[in-house]
């Protein structure tokens, strides 16, 4: 079988060198082709032997490869679609991921699996159920294979899948992003997300300083562990918990994303036991207007709901926004990613 050069780490390169009896240097030299210079040919390596490259061809290749679809929303966002490896029952499975232009940031929000276990009541990818995990040169494709690469300002890991279920492969490959022998990126340039599992969280927040973000969505347990099953084995009192553990007043944030459903969790009663549940965090809450989809019995929450709920959070001390929707008419925003080619 071979391997996949790309998503390497530099000490993964070192050992491969070492294994094949190359040079140690030969792994900065491997490591600088593949993330500072982009290339998709082991051939185009052209500071290594002829000999090295020849044997690197036979043993490895660069897991490099293009969108196999791009739409493109009305607001300028754009769903770029993957092709992953089939799954056993020789299904062709397929990755999403939503470049956001606003002025001179780019954000592309990247998916980590093949579906999600999580099983969130109002996620589209949800429903789709788990297919298998990305690995790290997966996750990054996405990044280095689009044409706004050089456009990024941000990655944010929001897409498919939940990254603390998939937590190796996550951080392989926001290693590869802010390490000096990979992209060199500030660690704060990247936001990973999760539903709240909580020894993945603490193993995260122990190994990396990317900021991190907390699908909250209803402060009260009993109603949170009816739309977010996750719920019953990390509560959110739990995982909120965990996060006062750690210092949030320098450059890392911590946000708690709060998708708004009508007449679910979009009252002063909701908003008041937000505000007691994370009193004393420093944090932000990021309201996310609801995007319906097809089998789901919830419904958007008004703009009034949405401004009264953010005012009622500023005005007692957490800092709240609403977040601004993109790409909803090519199914690109919060929660609609399926993952599926278009017919």
């Amino acid at each position: 079988m071979l391997t996949n050069l790309f998503g390497m780490s530099l000490a993964e390169l070192q050992q491969l060198c070492a294994n094949e009896g190359m040079p140690r240097f030969a792994a900065k030299q491997m490591s600088d082709w593949l993330y500072a210079k982009h290339v998709d040919e082991i051939d185009a390596m052209t500071n290594l032997s002829l000999r090295a490259r020849a044997r690197l061809k036979e043993i490895a290749f660069i897991g490099r490869h293009a969108p196999v679809d791009c739409q493109v929303s009305k607001d300028g966002t754009k769903k770029y679609l993957f092709a992953c490896p089939a799954t056993s029952s020789g299904q062709q499975q397929y990755v999403e991921a939503v470049f956001i232009p606003d002025g001179e940031r780019g954000t592309l929000c990247v998916s980590c699996q093949m579906g999600c276990k999580m099983g969130c009541r109002f996620c589209v990818t949800g429903q789709q159920g788990f297919h298998g995990n990305l690995d790290a040169g997966e996750i990054l494709n996405q990044i280095f294979s689009i044409p706004e690469f050089d456009r990024l300002t941000n990655i944010v890991y929001m897409g498919m899948g939940e990254p603390m279920d998939n937590l190796d492969n996550v951080l392989r490959s926001t290693e590869v992003m802010t390490a000096d022998w990979g992209l060199g990126w500030s660690p704060h340039r990247i936001t990973v997300s999760s539903v709240g599992i909580i020894p993945g969280l603490r193993r995260f927040l122990d190994e990396s300083q990317c900021h991190v973000a907390v699908s909250l969505h209803n402060p009260f347990a009993v109603e949170r562990q009816e739309i977010m099953p996750m719920q019953k084995a990390y509560p959110i009192a739990e995982v909120v918990g965990l996060l006062r553990q750690y210092d949030w007043s320098g450059q890392r944030r911590i946000s708690f994303e709060y998708t708004m459903f009508g007449g679910l969790n979009d009252d002063t009663r909701h908003a008041a036991e937000l505000v007691r549940l994370l009193k004393g965090l420093y944090c932000r809450v990021n309201l996310i207007r609801f995007h319906s989809s097809p089998d789901t019995p919830f419904k958007t929450s008004s703009a009034q709901a949405m401004e009264r709920f953010k005012d009622y959070l500023n005005g007692h001390g957490i800092t709240c926004t609403i977040r601004a929707s993109r790409g909803e008419d090519i199914m690109a925003a919060c929660g609609l990613l399926a993952g599926q080619k278009r017919k």
